[in-house]
């Protein structure tokens, strides 16, 4: 029984299923989270255990062995029957929570989530507490150490073993003070933008960026007078001064009731943002970050601002 004990790794299971249902090595490490190489490894350690090829390569393509169809169905009963086993009940009663949660998001992003996001955590579990961390904590190893349960933002740096979830798409606008000679315009030229004396937001003081490329393909480019490396401050400064800053479009609204700015389509075609949220796969069996990934993708739906059709510029 000891021996079988050893042998037994119940991780070639789901790496199975996986392989089965994609008939492809990358497709399944991409499903799996792991690297290609990794997949490819458990794969070889499959068919030594099971003594059969699983699949062969027929062209460009994988196809299971007769074995591999014959287990097919039985491998993701067994996976199904696991998952259900030792998924986490959800939690039942959010009011009985009292824990911190430490998220890190940009304030690009925090500005239009977390007033909702506070409001319905304080709604249902007014024993939690949310600890919003700086943008100096993104692209560290925080999610793998621990020290941060939840990322929010536009995810480009995730550890391999990291989860990453979509919750939307997002667009860049201009924004300048009320009294800015380009705030009375119906539309905005791109040698109007680029004429414009601009400020740059970049934690690393970086002054080129998207922006700069599209209206070198323009032949046109702007003066980035200031950089600064948050987007409150890039704002509030767009509000005492004529220089010509960026907002989401989610924000949009916020921005110009708030503040007072005026807020315009950039001339440019610029492709739209991916906001999304990461957290480590150890959180996955612990029902009360579920709960707090499902206040999130609430809070993201619900801060969402609806803005008129594009409108084209010259």
């Amino acid at each position: 029984m000891d021996g079988i004990g050893r042998q037994l790794d119940l991780n070639l299971l789901v790496a199975l299923d996986a392989l089965l249902e994609e008939e492809s090595v990358t497709a399944a490490a991409a499903r799996l989270h792991v690297s290609a190489p990794a997949m490819s490894r458990t794969l070889g350690r499959i068919r030594a255990a099971l003594g059969d090829p699983v699949l062969v390569r027929a062209g460009r393509h994988l196809v299971p062995t007769p074995r591999a169809v014959e287990l097919r169905p039985r491998v993701r009963a067994l996976v199904r029957q696991a998952h259900a086993l030792l998924v986490p009940e959800p939690v039942t009663d959010p009011a009985l929570l009292a824990r911190e949660f430490t998220v890190q998001a940009g304030e690009a992003v925090l500005v239009g989530l977390a007033p909702r996001l506070v409001a319905a955590v304080a709604g249902q579990a007014p024993g939690v507490t949310l600890r919003f961390m700086p943008e100096a904590w993104e692209g560290t190893p925080a999610l793998r150490e621990g020290r941060l349960d939840l990322e929010i933002g536009v995810i480009g740096h995730a550890d391999p073993e990291t989860r990453v979830e979509a919750l939307g798409r997002t667009r860049v606008l201009g924004a300048v003070r009320a009294g800015h000679p380009l705030a009375a315009r119906t539309a905005v030229s791109a040698r109007a933008f680029a004429a414009a004396d601009h400020i740059g937001v970049s934690r690393q003081g970086r002054v080129r960026g998207p922006i700069d490329d599209r209206l070198a393909e323009l032949g046109l480019r702007r003066r980035v007078v200031a950089v600064v490396p948050g987007w409150c401050a890039a704002l509030l400064l767009c509000r005492e001064s004529d220089l010509v800053g960026l907002v989401p479009a989610d924000s949009a609204a916020y921005h110009r009731e708030v503040l007072g700015l005026r807020t315009f389509e950039i001339p440019l075609e610029l492709p739209p943002l991916t906001v999304g949220m990461a957290w480590h796969p150890r959180n996955d069996a612990d029902p009360e970050h579920l709960w707090l990934r499902d206040r999130v993708r609430e809070a993201w739906t619900g801060s969402q601002i609806r803005l008129p059709p594009s409108r084209p510029v010259g």
